[in-house]
């Protein structure tokens, strides 16, 4: 099976996995998203979906965002992790927004990158996702698999990134990278995976990673 192969059988079988696809993160318009994603990182989408409620409830635009202090902030979104640092980002965005773009989300990357906190993967799921904006955003699932699948070699994600983009069809990139977030959790988690049913690393994996499963299953 040639590199072509692979991306057709990887791309049929998501679809067939996930012919509609749940957006992991809640959300009901781009500054929540934005919000949303920014607390996600190095958490889990679970407890961001419990937390956000709380802090939409008092401030659920830059507006009324910016009324609050850092700390208040802090207080709400403790659970979700590194608290200090998301309550400054999310205070310093709010506030950009609303000096520099009068309240709006910039449906820009590159602009989104300025804003606090909000790093390259953040700015991608904010233009995908609230947008339609053709993106690959890849977290820690995306890399894990596409390294698995022998789809890239797995350095860092910006390689990541660039193999998926170079490999995969523009027009599916927004659907695709959920897909690939979705499958990862329920098929090729990084612990307790069970390659007899991660049916994709198991038919176009590497070699090398399938024979140290079965090694490693026997000893």
């Amino acid at each position: 099976m040639n590199k072509a192969d692979k991306v057709s059988f990887a791309i049929k079988t998501l679809e067939e996995c996930y012919p509609t696809i749940p957006i992991p993160l809640d959300h009901k318009d781009p500054y929540t998203l934005l919000i949303a994603v920014l607390l996600s990182a190095q958490s889990t989408d679970v407890r961001v979906n419990q937390i956000t409620p709380l802090l939409f409830k008092i401030a659920d635009n830059p507006y009324d965002m910016i009324k609050l202090s850092v700390e208040e902030i802090r207080d709400i979104i403790k659970p979700v992790g590194l608290s200090p640092m998301k309550a400054k980002g999310i205070f310093g965005l709010s506030k950009m927004l609303v000096e520099n773009h009068d309240g709006i989300v910039p449906k820009s990357i590159e602009v989104l990158e300025t804003f606090p906190a909000v790093g390259h993967k953040t700015a991608s799921v904010v233009v995908s996702q609230a947008f339609g904006i053709p993106a690959f955003p890849v977290d820690t699932h995306i890399h894990r698999l596409m390294y698995r699948w022998n789809l890239t070699n797995g350095k860092n994600v910006v390689q990541t990134e660039k193999d998926a983009k170079r490999l995969f069809p523009k027009e599916i990139w927004n659907d695709l990278h959920l897909q690939i977030i979705w499958y990862g959790r329920e098929y090729s988690p990084a612990r307790g995976w069970n390659l007899d049913k991660d049916i994709i690393t198991k038919t176009i994996g590497r070699k090398t990673i399938i024979n140290e499963y079965y090694k490693l299953k026997k000893s």
